[in-house]
């Protein structure tokens, strides 16, 4: 090996990892504050529980659908202009949030403009720009950094947001964090595709594959159809979490102040998490890290279920959840990249955080519909062992290796 490149080629893309894992802190910080919202939006708007979820239920399949089409231009163009897009448009659901306090004025800010901007700063784009410089012994590790800095802007924004809320209001508050999104555009530049990328690009690709000929492959593949499952029950968790934990919270008669730290205690332990997730992907089977963080899940319910209704226990549940929040993340990326390539990670791993996101559609409003229904979250809280565990069996066939029309064809004696 010629070290005299190596170094330089080091120097060249974590300078990229670290403006991604910027960016990502910023756009999951603002997203996984809004269950922070619901209550008071119902107080000051008159608004049900089930109303406000279903538009942040809206809000989770839209930051998914938007992210293969989003993930298909930046494999195609390049990320740039998606990225600063993809600001703008958080921001502005954020300003217009306050000004069209409704059902339907929610569905559209909330819903549709903020999840579609920060679905165009998430992880499909950003882990797919990285990918394509990187080698591949190092993506896991480089996807591990970028989710953790979304776990860090958890751990961040929950805090603040709930402390403007009690400050200034709701309102101040979605207003602080339009502000917040539009410090994404700058960090978009270092991630624009130069002149000189195409030959990373090219040599991401597998040779004579196209993007149509790319999805007819990973449609056909079954290890990828059973990471779409365990990003499914993923998407129900986590969605169910960021958004009802509040609610779970105020119903055991304990103040917001135990919200906003337990969902921070989440960022923080993932932080930790995603971090030992992409380290340990470089050494173990992902898939079995998948299947175990899932199980893990189940068992943590089942503790916080027979555990007293305390500060202490939802603090102890939110790290133990934090550990695995979005530690899936890197070595399902990292499954997809190992299956597939990097050249079109961006479309692949957008299409599973689709998944991803159908699930969180259902977490989101089904929650609201529990806590009308039943006047607490016991049901849903069964539902998600249930899930825990069908997706940590889904994980364990799947296999990691190429398919084989990905393989290099076996090179051929020459003629005599």
């Amino acid at each position: 090996m010629n070290t005299s490149h190596a170094a330089p080629h080091a120097m060249r893309y974590w300078p990229l990892v670290l403006a991604a894992t910027a960016m990502l802190m910023i756009t999951m910080g603002v997203r996984q504050s809004m269950g922070l919202f619901v209550a008071p939006i119902g107080r000051s708007t008159g608004l049900t529980v089930a109303q406000i979820s279903f538009a942040l239920a809206i809000g989770q399949f839209v930051w998914g659908a938007v992210q293969p089409v989003f993930g298909a231009i930046a494999d195609q163009r390049g990320p740039g202009r998606v990225l600063v897009a993809g600001g703008v448009l958080l921001a502005a659901g954020m300003v217009l949030a306050p000004a069209l306090a409704s059902e339907w004025g929610l569905l559209l800010t909330l819903g549709v403009l903020s999840a579609a901007g920060a679905g165009a700063g998430s992880f499909s784009i950003l882990i797919g720009a990285t990918a394509q410089h990187m080698p591949a012994e190092k993506r896991s590790m480089a996807a591990g950094v970028i989710n953790a800095g979304g776990s860090f802007g958890q751990f961040l924004f929950a805090p603040l947001v709930q402390a403007v809320i009690s400050a200034a209001g709701w309102a101040a508050a979605m207003w602080t964090l339009a502000v917040s999104a539009l410090a994404t555009l700058p960090l978009a530049w270092p991630l624009r595709r130069r002149a000189g990328d195409a030959v990373h690009v090219a040599r991401a690709a597998a040779p004579g594959i196209s993007l149509r000929e790319q999805l007819r492959i990973a449609a056909r593949d079954r290890s990828y159809w059973m990471l779409h499952l365990g990003f499914f029950t993923c998407g129900v968790h986590i969605a169910f979490l960021v958004t009802h934990l509040p609610g779970e919270i105020a119903l055991c008669g304990l103040p917001a102040s135990v919200s906003a730290v337990s969902l921070a205690l989440i960022g923080l332990f993932n932080v930790g998490g995603s971090l030992a997730a992409g380290w340990l992907g470089q050494r173990f089977r992902m898939k079995t890290l998948l299947a175990a963080m899932y199980a893990s899940r189940a068992l943590l319910i089942a503790i916080y279920l027979v555990s007293p209704p305390t500060p202490l226990t939802f603090f102890l549940f939110s790290a133990g959840l934090g550990l695995t929040w979005l530690a899936t993340v890197p070595p399902t990326a990292g499954l997809v990249g190992k299956l597939f390539g990097a050249r079109y990670l961006g479309t692949l791993f957008g299409l599973t955080l689709l998944s991803h996101q159908l699930g969180g559609f259902f977490g989101a409003w089904v929650g609201g519909l529990v806590l009308e229904r039943f006047g607490d979250y016991s049901w849903m809280w069964y539902a998600d062992m249930a899930l825990a565990l069908i997706a940590a069996a889904a994980n364990l066939p799947i296999r990691e290796a190429a398919p084989m029309t990905m393989r290099a064809p076996a090179p051929q004696p020459e003629a005599t």
